[in-house]
């Protein structure tokens, strides 16, 4: 169990998370756990905390002193997230009736899975899915956000031509927004990172997120955050592992040779591996992705990052008790500073009987 904080941002406009692709009309509903980290570090830079926070996270060769999940969609009091992969969409026999396309649900409210875990049925009669944002939500509930296109154009004053160009973007209700949990890896670490990422935060809610800041979008009112330990403060408590049967002899056979503990890991986050993450690659479910883009910095802007294949949100990886993640430099050839892609590992452990 570790310190952690739930951090709610409600947009105060619209927000662009670039697609994979590149492409200027299409839009990510996620704002993925690397771009958040990248955020916030250029939010210590502004604080003053840029070399601590580097020496703690990115350099740190016990594994870094905070990590964020993915930033994922919620609205009202139903917080919503990528279910685990292998485990959703539910078998028949976990549901009532054969209504709802489970499979169709990119994001699905954390109180469902926290209800799977603990082997109770899910009734379809409860549930549609919103198409537009591809969330499961309470039937007749509207969805958190919609996708939608602006239309700008470059003008050339000399030529006087004009180049029409659209730009896709999220567009959330009133009542919806995007949210994240930050990880600590000890009390120590909370004590000092707690404040300086609350501030961080504060600062990128004024400054904005993502793509076209400079056009206003990606801000939000002032962040809400909620203290607690992990992964409780998301799940509650999971189910207990069933206790070992007793022998049926008074003289047990001698235990076989001890093996490392294998542990199922639902990632909340992007995921490079560490040297030292035993991650059994043949085991699990999960998918990869190339993760790419360009560098921000006062050093040169624009330059394309070097690309990197992490393992997404949602993905299940077999491995051991723990895995940590790493953060390759990702920087351009001969460039001024390393530029850091962030793929350490916010995951949740599921209980052995669910994904035996």
């Amino acid at each position: 169990m570790n310190p952690g904080l739930i951090v709610k941002l409600r947009p105060a406009g619209p927000w662009r998370s670039g697609p994979d692709s590149g492409a200027r009309n299409r839009v990510d509903p996620i704002y993925h756990s690397d771009s958040l980290y990248g955020a916030v570090t250029a939010a210590m830079a502004t604080l003053g905390e840029l070399d601590a926070w580097l020496e703690a996270t990115a350099r740190n060769p016990q594994g870094a002193a905070a990590r964020f999940s993915s930033c994922f969609p919620f609205q009202g009091d139903i917080s919503f997230v990528v279910p685990p992969r292998g485990i959703w969409p539910p078998a028949a026999a976990a549901v009532t009736t054969g209504k709802v396309r489970w499979k169709s649900a990119r994001f699905v409210p954390l109180p469902l899975i926290a209800a799977m875990l603990a082997g109770e049925p899910l009734s379809e009669d409860q549930w549609a899915i919103d198409g537009p944002s591809e969330c499961l939500l309470p039937a007749g509930q509207p969805g958190p956000f919609l996708t939608s296109v602006r239309w700008s154009a470059a003008i050339d004053r000399l030529a006087g031509s004009a180049e029409r160009h659209a730009t896709a973007c999220i567009e959330f209700r009133p009542d919806a927004g995007l949210w994240a949990v930050v990880s600590f890896s000890d009390e120590v670490a909370h004590s000092r990172w707690a404040e300086p990422v609350r501030g961080a935060f504060r600062l990128l809610a004024d400054s904005g997120f993502g793509g076209e800041r400079s056009r206003g979008w990606g801000r939000s009112a002032q962040p809400e955050f909620t203290d607690g330990t992990l992964p409780e403060l998301l799940l509650g408590p999971l189910p207990a592992q069933p206790p070992a049967e007793p022998a049926e002899s008074q003289t047990p056979a001698p235990p076989p040779a001890a093996e490392p503990a294998a542990t199922s890991h639902w990632l909340l986050s992007m995921f490079a591996p560490a040297p030292e993450d035993a991650v059994d690659w043949n085991r699990g479910n999960y998918a990869v992705v190339a993760r790419g883009g360009r560098v921000e910095s006062a050093a040169g802007s624009g330059q394309p990052k070097k690309q990197l294949q992490m393992v997404t949100e949602g993905s299940v990886l077999v491995a051991g008790e723990t895995i940590r993640g790493a953060a390759p430099d990702v920087a351009p050839d001969g460039f001024a500073h390393p530029v850091f892609r962030a793929g350490f590992a916010l995951s949740i452990p599921l209980p052995a009987q669910v994904t035996a």
